[in-house]
């Protein structure tokens, strides 16, 4: 049984010495590792993306008579973590920009225009040229700048951890197990408004259930007077910002169906095929 112990203490420390040889204390060709990770760049869609497209080629068919602007869309939780930062994603509003892209919606830049405000500066004082250097400076034109019809603000206004959980543990002989699930969940309020009147056009309020799930499976056994406890887990989360990247796409389609009058039923098949992957994602993970 010694011998048996020897063995296994020489195979931890081989194991440890084969993973310090991944790294080196020198950089060769300016690396001191290779990193890991083989995933192909891929677009970030959600299940309702389709129902964005579906709009979208309603609103191509005929010339948009509407431009929008996407002011402050904040986090307005407050949920604050000392160790990670903050819960939720502070890019809410560069995510209803690219759902209004996705389905098609004409945009201005609202919600960062110091590069543009800073050339303005310059042509007012002359320094600019559209030729390199080279030409005349740029003229300011009165009503060069379109203007928005419309424009879209609101937050990020509920998250609430484990709505409800579950947990089931047990002990058998020397085989531990335990399961856990729990819920949470993310809420969105968006405003659509009439940028000359101020108007609220559109409100939409939705929220997205998110699924956790931890398994844990363990094994211990005694050896004369030496332990040997192995154990073997899984956790998993639904990922937190794709859920706000959805309940977005969802939000957002109701008001392009809305300002540009798309019939009821046109598009809702892409709706309730989104709704059907969610389902299916968690009958799968459960």
């Amino acid at each position: 049984m010694a011998l048996s112990g020897r063995l296994f203490s020489h195979v931890i420390v081989g194991a440890a010495l084969a993973l310090g040889a991944c790294t080196s204390p020198v950089a060769i060709n300016g690396k001191y590792a290779e990193p890991i990770g083989t995933a192909p760049v891929i677009e970030n869609p959600t299940p309702y993306t389709q129902a964005l497209y579906c709009i979208g080629q309603q609103v191509t068919q005929q010339p948009s008579p509407f431009v929008l602007a996407v002011g402050k869309v904040a986090d307005y939780t407050g949920k604050d973590d000392l160790e990670t930062g903050k819960r939720l994603t502070q890019g809410a509003a560069l995510m209803v920009m690219s759902a209004l892209s996705k389905a098609g919606v004409p945009m201005v830049e609202r919600f960062d225009t110091s590069v543009a405000e800073l050339e303005l500066k310059y042509a007012n004082n002359k320094l600019i040229s559209d030729r390199g250097g080279n030409g005349p400076y740029r003229k300011i034109m009165s009503g060069s700048v379109p203007g928005s019809t419309h424009h879209v603000i609101g937050g990020i206004t509920e998250i609430n951890y484990n709505i409800r959980s579950n947990a089931a543990d047990g002990l058998f002989d020397l085989v531990s197990f335990s399961g856990q699930l729990y819920v949470l969940n993310v809420g969105l309020d968006l405003r659509l408004v009439d940028t000359r009147t101020l108007q609220v056009r559109r409100v939409v309020s939705y929220q997205k259930q998110i699924l956790g799930r931890e398994v844990r499976a363990g094994l211990f056994e005694f050896f004369n007077s030496k332990l040997l406890d192995i154990g073997v887990g899984e956790r998993s989360l639904e990922p937190i910002q794709l859920a706000v990247r959805s309940v977005i796409e969802r939000g957002v389609y109701e008001m392009a169906r809305e300002l540009y009058q798309v019939p009821a039923g046109t598009c809702d098949a892409y709706l309730k095929h989104g709704d059907k992957i969610f389902n299916n994602g968690a009958k799968k993970r459960v």
